[in-house]
């Protein structure tokens, strides 16, 4: 946007202080105002929710509001799916209220993946001053008398996946009275419920189905989200029923200003390899929040780690104070760790406008009912477009005028998405990608199910999935887990519950102990994949805004040993893979054939990957690297699924690339390819990995992979296999057009590589890209998916 007169109003404030020649902005997008449409109340609804909820300030319901609301009294599976602000809440609200207050012994349940999500929407319904719905918490804080008291009164319990998963239904015997009677079912923010998570919730909530089926209850589900694509789709596979979809949004909106923001490269540093290094976001962030302050406007800043909230709220207050000390203190950090009355107390104070900066993590972005925010900064795109449209959401929720502004990291996906904003702006969220059927994520699911109650060959159809989880059980009976008799599939240890020992939002390869040496103190846990690569010695933990240093990881007895330290630098891994191809999926590697093999093939399937962390990096804030260290890890086998592509080394010969640029090339590939796998796929870059290699045992020809970083695989390589054509031209379009000479970090470099990013040839990962996109477009138009698959999209 070089050459234009800069923007006025609250983004021409932020560019104040931008000097002259510096042309940050890469595009600015106005997004209109729009009317509400509002409804009359339902005839069927109860006076009494009518009057509650009119006193709470809501004079006429939404057209939307009423349509999933009367889909839910007619007991249809619902789920509404519309913007962020948009009132969803009073869509299940109305429903749950007219079926307990018109069934005195009707009882509900809400499901929601935070605890202060939970807490927030239950203080409504208490608003509402309803004594006999006895609404309440049932979450890990609940204490035990309390929960006891719950369990036998409570007709409107607020609780989590994991209260499910490990205390309701293990002891479903206790709660035989609640689910006996359950009439509703809310599942809150269901995007939240992706990947292995999302995978066994799924299952979770098809033993709750199940439960409730032999206690004769058939509840209805009411599913909410603001960003979901296909939500019917996604709401059905991850009920286990059909759901019935509630799009069109009658809120009004406010008018929105969306800038996209590229920091400028430092010339006085250099990364690795000499790559050049950009300004951070956070920096960027900081210095945006302050000015926003100083112009009086409510503003909530992204920020993608704790430690990075902190900092960047020490900024702001840093440079606030050089201008009006009273202003720094009206700016704060927000984060998970700190205590349930610190976050309600400064929840409170951004709302009513005491604070007026506030930098946070994600914590704030699903569901705290916070209103009039001016501006919202994203320091760093949060991984996926929906997460984004979720934090942009944040701002003008009172119709108000607003500004988003969009941050990139020196990072491929963000500066992709600063420079094709149609690819953020123009295209819809992405579909939720999670799968019932990974064997690694059922086996403990129905050895769950069997403690519970015995799994019938019926339910292994009608709920579990059919034939994948009859191999499943039936190697789990081979395995000692389960007996199978006539009757069914059944857990043969009644004493023990094996959901204690079921993690359903990690790896199920068991937990680190994180323990401070000198005091003993615990501090946390890590998932145990994952802690030769965060734990490993040398490594900076954060925990509670606080930095510690790990002395020793003893991976045999799950247990890291740190100490309290504050460097003034950031550590990464870098890891070494193997992929061994396992078995090719026949219905993605077969077809009709109508041409010659044209030199290239793309296969998805289940593979062996063999990592190890081997190093790591020292990083100062500002990106420059002080030292690589070594480390000698154990290698981690994992069994997963990836996408690949090969390509016969005489294409790349004949394309200009001599036999000593071909691994540069494939690397420098790879490497972007993973960065923008999460564009297309509900994923982040430290969930899938790869390797590259010009000459490949299992394929005989130079192989670009894209694996799963999960057991069994989170459905993301299928994703990626699915919009091959679109992800492998964005990463084409975004390693071209990067301004740096010969590769850096928002191109081909990955904060990860094992072999210290070399070698990479930046030009030489165009031809190879090109190659197979020109064989892509080939194999689109004769339909050759022997070779290569029809490009979705």
């Amino acid at each position: 946007m070089a050459g234009q007169p800069r923007p006025g109003g609250l983004l021409g404030r932020v560019l104040a202080g931008v000097p002259a020649g510096e042309s940050p902005l890469t595009h600015v997008a106005q997004l209109p105002a729009r009317p509400a449409e509002e409804a009359d109340w339902p005839g069927w609804a109860h006076p009494r929710a009518v009057a509650a909820l009119g006193e709470l300030g809501v004079r006429r319901p939404w057209s939307h509001q009423v349509a999933a609301a009367s889909l839910a009294h007619t007991g249809r599976h619902v789920v509404i799916a519309t913007g962020t602000a948009s009132g969803k809440s009073l869509a299940y609200q109305l429903p749950v209220l007219t079926g307990l207050l018109e069934d005195p012994k009707a009882t509900a349940l809400y499901l929601s993946p935070t605890k202060a999500l939970g807490a927030d929407q239950l203080g409504a319904v208490l608003a509402c001053e309803f004594d006999e719905l006895r609404a309440a918490c049932f979450d890990g804080d609940t204490a035990l008398e309390e929960r006891d008291w719950v369990r036998a009164h409570s007709r409107w319990v607020f609780s989590n996946p994991d209260m499910l998963h490990r205390t309701i239904l293990p002891r479903h015997a206790k709660w035989a009275s609640f689910l006996r009677r359950l009439r509703y079912v809310v599942i809150d923010e269901c995007h939240a419920y992706r990947g292995v998570f999302g995978s066994h919730v799924a299952l979770l909530l098809r033993r709750l189905r199940r439960l409730c089926a032999r206690y004769g209850a058939a509840p209805t589900f009411v599913l909410a989200s603001a960003t979901v694509a296909q939500p019917a789709e996604s709401a059905s596979r991850l009920v286990g029923v059909p759901v019935t979809a509630v799009t069109e949004d009658g809120s009004p909106r406010g008018p929105r200003t969306v800038a996209l923001w590229e920091p400028p490269l430092l010339e006085e540093l250099t990364g690795e390899n000499g790559a050049p290094v950009r300004r951070s976001a956070g920096a960027e962030a900081g210095r945006m929040l302050a000015d926003l302050v100083v112009e009086g406007a409510r503003t909530l800043a992204f920020v993608r780690s704790r430690r990075g909230a902190e900092v960047t709220a020490l900024r702001a207050a840093r440079d606030l104070a050089e201008v009006d000390p009273a202003l720094a203190a009206r700016v704060s950090a927000y984060r998970a760790g700190f205590l349930p009355e610190e976050r309600r107390a400064l929840e409170a104070a951004l709302d009513s406008g005491e604070l007026l900066g506030v930098a946070s993590t994600n914590a704030l972005e699903l569901g705290i009912d916070i209103v009039g925010l001016d501006a919202v900064l994203v320091a760093g795109f949060p991984g996926t477009r929906a997460s984004f449209w979720q934090q942009a959401g944040r701002a003008g929720r009172a119709g108000r005028e607003a500004l988003v502004v969009l941050v990139a990291r020196d990072d491929p996906l963000d500066t992709y998405l600063v420079h094709h904003p149609e690819a953020l702006l123009g295209r819809p969220v992405e579909t939720c990608v999670l799968d019932p059927t990974n064997p690694y994520v059922l086996a403990p699911q129905l050895a769950c199910a069997a403690a519970e109650s015995p799994v019938t060959d019926a339910e292994v159809m009608s709920v579990f999935g059919g034939a994948k989880a009859r191999a499943v059980l039936d190697a789990l009976v081979e395995d000692g887990v389960l007996r199978r008799r006539p009757a069914g599939w059944f857990w043969p240890l009644p004493s023990e519950r094996p959901a204690a020992q079921v993690d359903i939002r990690g790896s199920g390869a068991g937990q680190v102990v994180v323990v401070e040496a000198d005091t003993g103190r615990m501090l946390g846990t890590v998932d145990a994949a994952t802690a030769p690569a965060t734990l490993h010695p040398g490594a900076v933990y954060l925990h509670r805004g606080a930095s510690f240093v790990v002395d020793e990881l003893n991976l045999d007895d799950g247990l890291a040993l740190v100490h309290a330290e504050e460097p003034d630098w950031s550590t990464s891994a870098r890891s070494v893979v193997d992929v061994a191809v396992v078995e090719p999926d026949v219905a993605a590697a077969t077809g009709p054939t109508s041409l010659p093999p044209p030199g290239v093939t793309v296969r998805l399937g289940d593979v062996t990957v063999t990592s190890q962390v081997v190093s790591y990096l020292r990083r100062r804030p500002s990106g420059e690297v002080i030292e690589t260290v070594a480390l000698d890890m154990p290698p981690r086998t994992l069994h997963t699924r990836a996408v690949w592509y090969t390509i016969e080394e005489s294409l790349l010969l004949a394309a200009g690339l001599d036999a000593s640029r071909i691994p540069g090339s494939l690397h420098a590939a790879e490497h972007a390819a993973i960065g923008l796998l999460p564009l297309f796929a509900v994923c982040d870059r430290w969930d899938i990995g790869g390797m590259s290699t010009a000459l490949h045992p299992d394929t005989g020809a130079p192989t670009v992979f894209v694996h799963d970083g999960h057991p069994g695989g989170a459905g993301f390589a299928e994703r990626g296999y699915q919009e091959l054509g679109p992800w492998l031209a964005a990463t084409r379009n975004a390693i071209a057009g990067c301004e740096c000479p010969a590769g850096c970090p928002s191109c081909v470099q990955s904060p990860k590589c094992g072999n210290g990013n070399s070698p990479l040839d930046k030009d030489g990962a165009v031809i190879v890209l090109d190659i197979v996109l020109e064989a892509l477009s080939r194999g689109d138009r004769t339909r050759d998916r022997h070779n290569v698959p029809a490009a979705a999209g």
